[in-house]
């Protein structure tokens, strides 16, 4: 019987490492992240209001910059504000690290309260009735300055979730969702 190679066993055994974590998405893309300082420059359109936080300090999540950033994504119409899934602003990070830039991103819509997802939905066939935005777990954005196109290719690159691409409207749906696309 042959003997495998430590060269061999260590190739045969990262191989199946790396299958295997392509089974699970999410802790693929947790991966990518070195235990660094994640920083974001965010602007929501329809307040006016701007933020610029280091909501992970590169050991833990920082609790007060979270809600900074809960109250920035609330539901405007009705000035209501939910926790948003934290990993929405590690898509954000690891997208302008795809991308290369620091650009400020540009919230569409962050958090929607059942009422105003309901109102919208009566009013566009594009609003899903049970969206992950009532859960604060979805976001629609852009990068300033940079091309819709290559947003949406950065967030796909991740499949850390659902992404929407709407060149139309001008904006990118992630969500904290199952990987799939639209």
């Amino acid at each position: 019987m042959s003997e495998f190679s430590p060269l061999r066993r260590k190739i045969l055994l990262g191989s199946a490492a790396t299958a295997g974590l392509s089974l699970f998405p999410t802790l693929s893309f947790a991966l990518q992240f070195e235990e660094s300082p994640r920083k974001l420059a965010l602007n929501n359109l329809h307040t006016g209001e701007e933020l610029q936080t280091e909501y992970f300090n590169g050991r833990s999540y920082q609790n007060i910059e979270l809600a900074k950033l809960n109250h920035l994504c609330r539901d405007f119409r009705r000035n209501e504000s939910i926790e948003m899934d934290k990993r929405l602003f590690d898509q954000l990070s690891a997208i302008q690290n795809v991308i290369g830039c620091d650009t400020q991103v540009q919230i569409i819509s962050g958090y929607r309260s059942p009422a105003t997802n309901e109102m919208l939905s009566a009013k566009s066939g594009g609003v899903a009735k049970k969206s992950l935005h009532m859960l604060g777990k979805a976001m629609d954005f852009r990068l300033e300055g940079v091309p819709l196109a290559e947003v949406r290719k950065a967030a796909l690159s991740l499949k850390a979730g659902g992404v929407g691409y709407y060149p139309g409207s001008n904006f990118v749906h992630i969500d904290t969702g199952r990987v799939r696309f639209w």
